[in-house]
C-alpha cells in the first residue's frame, strides 16, 4: 500500500472513530490524539469539538444539595463532615470515568444562599461545574411531608406556596448564584441538574398518606422546578440535564426503584438510591463531554 493509500485508509478510520461513543466519552484529552501505525506508518487522528473530552485531572467543583450530595444512597464516608456526602454520589462517580480532580461542595439541606458558600473552589482554572439547587429553597422536603401526615392533614395549600415561589422567586435567586458561577469560573462548562418526578400514582408505602391527586400536583411542581431552572440555566449560556425521563419507569413504587419511598432514617426518603445516582451519572458524564 502506498502512502497516498495510507493517509486515505487511515484518514477513513479516523472519521469511524469519531464517530463513537469511546473515543466521545474517553477521559484523555480535550484535543484527543489517537495514534495508529499502518504498515510503519504512525498517524494521528486528533478530535476536536463537541465530542471531544477532557484533560485527565480537569478540575471539576460539583455544587448543590443532597442530591448531589448522594443522600440516599445509605453510605457517606467521602468525608467526615454533616453533609453526607457519598461515594455512590455522581459527582464521584463521573470524576472516576473522566478522570476529574473533584472538588466535592455539595451538602444535604443546601439552598441557594449555602451554594454560595460552596465556591470557595472555582478559578479561571476550573474546567467543570456541576449543581443541583432549588428544592430546598421552595420547601420541596416539607411539602412532601405535610402530604404523608395522616388524615385528615392536607398539603394542598403548601404545595400552592411551594409553586407560587418557584415561579415569582426562585428565578431571581438563581439568576444571582449563576450570575457569581461564571464570574468565578469564566472558563467552566457548567451544567445546572435537574430533579426527576418522584411519583407513579401508586400507594406503596404504608405510612406515608400520599394520594393519587397529591402525588399528580408535587409531580407537577417538579415539572414546574424544571422549566423553572433550566430557563434560567439557558440564560446563562450554561447546560442542562433533565433525569425525568430517564426516571420515567423508576420512581417510587416502581418495580426498580431509583428513588427511595418512606425509608428508616425518614432522611433518605424520596432521594435517589444507588442505582438513581448511577442513572444521574449518565446523563451528566454525557453532559459534561458533549
Amino acid at each position: 500500500m502506498g502512502l497516498v493509500s495510507h493517509l486515505t485508509y487511515t484518514s477513513s478510520l479516523c472519521g469511524i472513530l469519531s464517530t463513537t461513543r469511546e473515543l466521545a466519552m474517553s477521559r484523555f484529552g480535550q484535543r484527543l490524539a489517537r495514534v495508529m501505525t499502518v504498515g510503519g506508518l504512525a498517524i494521528a487522528c486528533v478530535m476536536t469539538g463537541s465530542g471531544a473530552a477532557h484533560a485527565a485531572g480537569a478540575a471539576y467543583t460539583a455544587l448543590g444539595d443532597s442530591y448531589s450530595s448522594g443522600v440516599g444512597t445509605r453510605s457517606y464516608t467521602y468525608d467526615n463532615t454533616s453533609c453526607k456526602r457519598s461515594n455512590y454520589a455522581y459527582p464521584v462517580l463521573d470524576a472516576q470515568r473522566l478522570g476529574l480532580t473533584l472538588t466535592f461542595a455539595a451538602c444535604s439541606g443546601a439552598r441557594v444562599p449555602d451554594v454560595l458558600n460552596q465556591l470557595g473552589s472555582l478559578s479561571a482554572s476550573t474546567a467543570d461545574v456541576t449543581v443541583t439547587v432549588g428544592g430546598n429553597d421552595a420547601g420541596f422536603s416539607s411539602v412532601i411531608t405535610q402530604c404523608a401526615k395522616p388524615w385528615p392533614y392536607t398539603c394542598g395549600g403548601d404545595i400552592d406556596k411551594a409553586q407560587t415561589y418557584i415561579r415569582n422567586t426562585l428565578p431571581g435567586v438563581l439568576d444571582g448564584l449563576y450570575t457569581k458561577i461564571h464570574t468565578l469560573a469564566p472558563n467552566a462548562k457548567v451544567v445546572v441538574v435537574g430533579y426527576p418526578r418522584l411519583f407513579n400514582g401508586q400507594q406503596c408505602n404504608a405510612g406515608a398518606r400520599i394520594s393519587p391527586d397529591e402525588m399528580s400536583r408535587l409531580n407537577d411542581t417538579s415539572d414546574l422546578l424544571a422549566a423553572t431552572t433550566s430557563g434560567r440555566a439557558s440564560a446563562h449560556g450554561f447546560g442542562y440535564v433533565d433525569p425525568r425521563s430517564a426516571f420515567t419507569g423508576h420512581e417510587i413504587c416502581d418495580s426498580a426503584e431509583w428513588l427511595n419511598g418512606l425509608s428508616d432514617p425518614i432522611t433518605e426518603s424520596y432521594h435517589p438510591n444507588r442505582d438513581g445516582q448511577v442513572g444521574y451519572a449518565n446523563l451528566v458524564q454525557t453532559a459534561l463531554t458533549t
